[in-house]
């Protein structure tokens, strides 16, 4: 079973043209710090303006996929393909974009993504970039992207810049969305939205690459640079961090209420949860982005004590709530071994070996049923399946 930490996560990164995919993507790259960054670049047309600019930068770490759209034009399988070129070992890639096409349709995207047979990649979130001074226009044009905005994992507000506090409030709230929404102008947004950067280490002597690129305001600047600015000099603004620990084991099915039950804007979940007596052998990694949701259960390593360590990230979120409410997954009685049964909740999300990300709903239900696993509150649809999801407007 791989563990989380080894699979790649693969993000979407959608939006109508002129939203600033390309410039947000241009910006993780520059702010990554060592961190490295594979994307598959899809153009709408036959110059692949976009490839050449992130190309200059990813060097052979991009796959570019010219005069056409992703989700008309490549099938699952062939999508693995250019997963399989990006997520071998020589590549040490630690993170892929699929920056998708304006005009494509992102929830088509998802489900390729979730159908991909490749098992060292992992979902990492769908990411709908919308400008904020032409989003009326946008929608009046293309009505499609509330539906978009539906299946958003994280909605990021681009070229606030260009709007004024009043106007900007009442887009937020008529965005048509429960993902978390973060602002930002010129599409600079904390990377660790979107992935765990590698640690800095101190440097002594001459400037590395990554220094030169860093896009970290000096004090007093702002995030293009200038001086008394204010506003835009702090790109985690806009959103909130939680680290919850606990020595004694939780309760799985205390942690699947509340995971099943997650507030809007919240939109990382990552960490290990030990279940104690409920499975001594092993530490589940925990991986949900959005209503995505997978365990990957791994012996414990030797050395440290057991102990759960997990990190919720969120727009918008009640951090002391969602303190008190993992407070209370905490087993009241960790030794005693629990019910049989109390793991299946749980084994719901643990991807069986060569079941693909997307497996089928209906074919879950069948597998659940044949090994008498409930139906009952666990057995609606799984959250982060796209099987249910609208299809193109005609």
């Amino acid at each position: 079973m791989n563990s989380p930490s080894k699979q790649i996560p693969v993000i979407v990164l959608a939006g109508f043209l002129g939203s600033g995919k390309t410039t947000l993507l241009n910006h993780l790259l520059r702010a990554c710090r060592g961190t490295r960054i594979g994307a598959i670049v899809n153009d709408f047309g036959s110059i692949e303006i976009d490839a050449m600019t992130v190309a200059g930068q990813l060097g052979d770490s991009t796959v570019s996929l010219g005069n056409g759209c992703l989700c008309c034009a490549v099938d699952a399988g062939e999508l693995d393909v250019y997963l399989d070129r990006l997520t071998r070992p020589a590549a040490r890639l630690d993170v892929i974009v699929i920056e998708a096409s304006g005009l494509a349709e992102p929830q088509e995207l998802v489900k390729m993504l979730l159908a991909s047979e490749n098992p060292r990649i992992v979902y990492g979130g769908l990411v709908e970039v919308v400008d904020a001074a032409e989003y009326d226009t946008t929608r009046d044009k293309h009505p499609e992207i509330e539906r978009h905005l539906g299946v958003a994992d994280l909605v990021v507000l681009n070229k606030t810049d260009r709007v004024d506090a009043a106007d900007l409030a009442r887009l937020r709230s008529s965005l048509a969305t429960a993902a978390a929404v973060v602002e930002s102008a010129y599409g600079r947004v904390d990377p660790e939205l979107f992935f765990d950067r590698r640690p800095v280490t101190e440097r002594v002597g001459q400037l590395a690459f990554d220094d030169l690129l860093d896009d970290t305001p000096a004090p007093g600047e702002c995030a293009e640079g200038h001086h008394g600015c204010h506003g835009h000099d702090h790109l985690h603004a806009g959103y909130e961090s939680v680290a919850f620990t606990s020595d004694v084991p939780l309760d799985p099915r205390r942690l699947m209420a509340f995971l099943d039950t997650r507030p809007e804007g919240l939109y990382r979940i990552k960490g290990f949860v030990d279940f104690g007596a409920a499975d001594p052998r092993n530490r589940y990694g925990l991986h949900a982005v959005g209503r995505f949701l997978r365990f990957h259960p791994e012996p414990w390593p030797c050395g440290p004590e057991r102990r759960t360590e997990l990190v919720l990230i969120g727009a918008g979120i009640d951090a002391p709530a969602l303190e008190a409410q993992l407070a209370g997954c905490v087993s009241d009685r960790p030794d005693e071994t629990p019910a049989e049964h109390a793991m299946w909740g749980v084994l719901r999300y643990v991807p069986e070996p060569g079941d693909p990300e997307g497996a089928d709903e209906a074919e879950r239900a069948e597998a659940r049923e044949e090994a008498g696993g409930p139906e009952g509150a666990w057995g609606r649809e799984e959250a982060g399946e796209f099987g249910e999801l609208p299809g193109p407007v005609d």
